[in-house]
């Protein structure tokens, strides 16, 4: 944290006086929605579920957290909107128009900004999808995560395959013409053979988009305990390496580019509003536990629904407050620190990776001058390569890459 410095006040200027720079980028605008109906084995996220009497006063708060930062900011414009979760489906249609028309209000809208919605079958029919069609989203995240039903039930998902299947086509019935699909490999018990069967399964269906994630086992979740009690099987890294090799083997037979190390897109339908974080622009969080990154300060809600609505409500009854009404920390990000983040969020893009000239152009530094020595030993360990004043990973770094980034960090002081 960042003590030696104020916090992030809102408005033109910051603590010491210093006029903010308002850059001419747009930026994007996440919606937390922390609700589900039940949670995942695995789930680590701010999620909670059996709280549905929260929804409506949650909602409500977000709108007047967009009101309270969106009235506070000089004028800006933003080129996508993501309701994540949690399971932003949950959410009635008239609830999703309202946040996005909040946001419209007070942050100008793209004309064809991507607007994101994550749902998860069994939360969505027919109609509600042509509802949320209307309301302005044009892209819909689907979490089917298996097409097998036993490592469905391991996850403790709510939907089987089939009603994946269902929702996914229900969704081209509702005009979505461009549709993520996320899937999990390295579970416990998986096999090539099983994970070749779902991917078959949803490449069928011709998704715009595909995102691949690795199982993470995190402490204080029900599958990391089965994984102690040893009632489920650890799962095995060298297998999810295999598995994830045999993902970028198929998918590119099938006519998908993968741009960044998690993710596939037929051309022209990359996640635009996850491109704008992996090349470290500004962004805006709202709703609990959400994250924002402007102005050189990077801060963080509370986690907790109850005291998010708390907070919202308490600093609209008093507009005197320059703080961001639901921030529970922050930190300032020095300059070394931002040339650090751009250059490993950069790398994540595999096939763009970190163009020199416009890191110098950004930072006044070339990127040979702060990095050069780690830089140098990377391309000699053939974990990076350079190309046309291109830095880009190699495809042997792909399943080792955080050895890369962790040679990018600055050094504590």
């Amino acid at each position: 944290m960042g003590a030696e410095k104020g916090p992030p006040y809102l408005g033109a200027t910051c603590r010491q006086g210093t006029t903010l720079t308002v850059s001419d980028e747009p930026l994007s605008i996440y919606l937390h929605i922390p609700f589900c109906r039940s949670r995942c084995a695995y789930c680590d996220f701010v999620t909670y579920a059996g709280l549905d009497d929260f929804i409506e006063p949650y909602v409500q708060a977000v709108i007047q957290e967009i009101n309270f930062i969106g009235s506070s900011l000089p004028p800006l414009t933003a080129c996508t909107l993501y309701l994540g979760g949690g399971t932003p489906s949950i959410l009635a249609p008239v609830q999703v128009e309202a946040v996005i028309s909040a946001c419209q209000l007070y942050f100008r809208l793209e004309a064809g900004a991507e607007i994101t919605l994550e749902a998860n079958p069994g939360t969505v029919d027919l109609n509600k999808l042509i509802a949320f069609k209307s309301t302005g989203v044009n892209r819909l995240s689907l979490g089917v995560q298996s097409a097998n039903e036993q490592e469905l039930r391991l996850f403790g998902r709510q939907h089987t395959f089939a009603e994946a299947e269902e929702a996914f086509h229900q969704a081209r019935r509702a005009g979505f013409d461009n549709i993520n699909v996320d899937l999990i490999y390295g579970i416990p018990g998986q096999s090539r053979q099983s994970w070749r069967r779902s991917l078959e399964a949803v490449l069928a269906w011709q998704p715009e988009h595909v995102s691949l994630y690795c199982l993470s086992v995190e402490e204080g979740t029900p599958l990391a305990l089965q994984i102690r009690q040893k009632s489920v099987p650890r799962p095995d890294p060298d297998l999810a390496a295999t598995l994830y090799d045999d993902a970028r083997k198929r998918l590119a037979e099938a006519g998908y580019q993968q741009y960044e190390l998690s993710n596939w897109a037929r051309p022209g339908y990359e996640c635009r509003h996850n491109q704008q974080y992996w090349l470290n622009k500004a962004y805006l969080g709202f709703g609990a536990g959400a994250h924002s990154s402007m102005y050189n300060v990077r801060y963080w809600n509370v986690t907790q629904v109850s005291e998010y609505i708390k907070r919202v409500r308490d600093a609209e009854r008093d507009r005197n407050v320059l703080l961001p009404p639901a921030m529970e920390g922050y930190e300032i990000i020095g300059e070394r620190l931002a040339m650090s983040e751009t250059l490993i969020l950069g790398l994540r893009l595999v096939r763009d990776g970190v163009n020199k000239k416009e890191f110098c152009l950004r930072f006044g530094k070339s990127v040979d001058e702060v990095f050069g020595l780690a830089l140098k030993q990377l391309e000699q360990s053939r974990l990076l390569a350079c190309q046309d004043e291109v830095l880009r990973l190699t495809e042997q770094a792909y399943l080792i890459s955080n050895q890369v980034f962790i040679r990018l960090l600055p050094d504590e002081d």
